[in-house]
């Protein structure tokens, strides 16, 4: 089978950023997303919170550009505008009709290229940023999925809250996130998507126009810097390198045996079951979309495995699900039922017993074909819209390459049974992962 042709444009600019293309005719509307290698991952010691602060301050403004009045421009026109932070990756988009895109890109631009960082705005919307926390240990499945990251990843950036603590985040500057502003927000870590009903030519010439002075890369921490800002900056870096995140050299080899933590907390009625196990990076990304499937085949679905036997058939769960996080360096296979405190042992038990029998015994076709018809037709659904297309670009390129945005079906489909239980000897065993039990108080 041939592979499917990219239906984007690719080009590196002269300055290093990466510009991404594609013109739909029939639609009337433009999506800008611009994508940075500058999650969370990228944080040095102690910086913990950092690119996810630095998107909320993203927004408030320039030396040019009012807190606000992006967003103005953009309403004001019937536009919107979004951002988020991951450990991989930060990104920013605008959605806006296309002959509006002239007039709010250079904005979107400015923001990111030149964001001022002001003192006033900085307390303001770091008590923003403590309330995201506060409500987040407020959340018991966001407490139980956060202990399980830090249990699969202990020395890892991936094992870090994208939030970060309140005791960290107290101890943060507008000086130490203008140094993190310089180094990262950098035309080589970026990627600018542009999909929608505007040429190729006119939309690279805009791209060309507004993402270009880029600050220069400084030392970090600035050689003026005393006192109470040293403590929330690491040590100084050549000012053509940026700073160093905590990498993959922490990326410990999996536990053996089963690495057990209870929590108990009052706010909850039934008790969770989380499991996980850790899986390849985006270097094996054939692998990884093997995991994906077979995450499919376990719980997706009212007659996917887990799904039937644990919920329909025996009523032991409430709700079982089977997740697949593909990220940079490391991907995160999971399973997570609601239940009561009872079935614990006992669900837990069969669930091994599954993993053991997707090692020993090949999936039958019929099951096979299903699922690999469900994942595709989601993908399908996944590049029905501007928006979503954009995104998906522009979020492989960030973690790999772009045009493995459009391999994901034929690798799907590519499977076949031998290769899945192969895939399940080697990163599903049912001795060795890591698990997080929440109980009522």
């Amino acid at each position: 089978m041939a592979a499917p042709v990219f239906p984007a444009t690719v080009s590196k600019l002269d300055n290093g950023l990466t510009f991404i293309h594609q013109y739909l005719p029939t639609t009337p509307v433009v999506v800008a997303d611009v994508w940075l290698k500058a999650g969370a991952q990228r944080e040095p010691e102690n910086w913990s919170g950092m690119a996810h602060f630095l998107e909320h301050m993203i927004f408030k403004g320039t030396a040019t550009l009012p807190p606000g009045a992006f967003d103005r421009e953009i309403e004001n026109r019937g536009g919107m505008t979004n951002a988020a932070t991951s450990h991989d990756y930060a990104h920013y988009f605008l959605i806006t009709a296309v002959p509006y895109l002239e007039e709010t890109l250079p904005h979107l631009a400015e923001l990111l290229l030149n964001a001022a960082i002001p003192e006033s705005e900085f307390a303001l919307e770091r008590e923003v940023v403590l309330e995201e926390i506060r409500q987040a240990y407020d959340d018991p499945d966001w407490l139980g999925n956060q202990a399980l990251c830090e249990s699969v990843y202990p020395c890892h950036p991936y094992g870090r809250s994208v939030l970060g603590t309140e005791q960290e985040l107290m101890q943060q500057s507008p000086e130490a996130m203008r140094c993190f502003h310089r180094a990262h927000y950098q035309p080589e870590n970026m990627t600018v998507v542009i999909v929608g009903g505007i040429d190729l030519e006119p939309a690279m010439e805009l791209v060309n126009q507004t993402f270009q002075q880029f600050q220069q890369r400084s030392c970090c921490p600035p050689p003026a810097a005393t006192g109470a800002t040293l403590n929330a900056l690491p040590k100084a870096a050549p000012a053509n390198r940026p700073l160093q995140p905590r990498s993959s050299e922490n990326l410990l080899p999996f536990p053996s045996g089963i690495r057990r933590q209870e929590l108990y907390l009052p706010r909850i009625e039934q008790a969770r079951l989380l499991m996980a196990w850790r899986g390849p990076g985006v270097e094996q990304i054939s692998s990884a979309y093997g995991l994906d499937l077979l995450s499919v085949i376990l719980a997706h679905g009212r007659s996917s495995r887990l799904v039937w036997e644990l919920r329909e058939e025996q009523q032991l769960v409430q709700a079982i699900n089977c997740d697949f996080l593909l990220q940079r360096e490391s991907s995160l296979f999971t399973i997570s039922a609601w239940l009561e405190p009872q079935h614990l042992e006992q669900v837990e038990s069969l669930i091994s017993k599954y993993l053991e029998n997707l090692q020993n015994t090949p999936v039958l076709p019929g099951e096979l074909s299903r699922c690999q018809r469900l994942l595709c037709n989601d993908y399908a659904f996944s590049m029905e819209t501007p928006n979503q297309m954009a995104s998906l670009y522009g979020y492989y390129n960030t973690l790999a390459t772009a045009e493995l945005a459009v391999l994901y079906p034929q690798r799907i489909q590519s499977f076949q049974s031998e290769h899945l239980q192969c895939l399940a000897q080697q990163y599903l065993s049912p001795q060795d992962y890591v698990v997080t039990i929440l109980k009522p108080c």
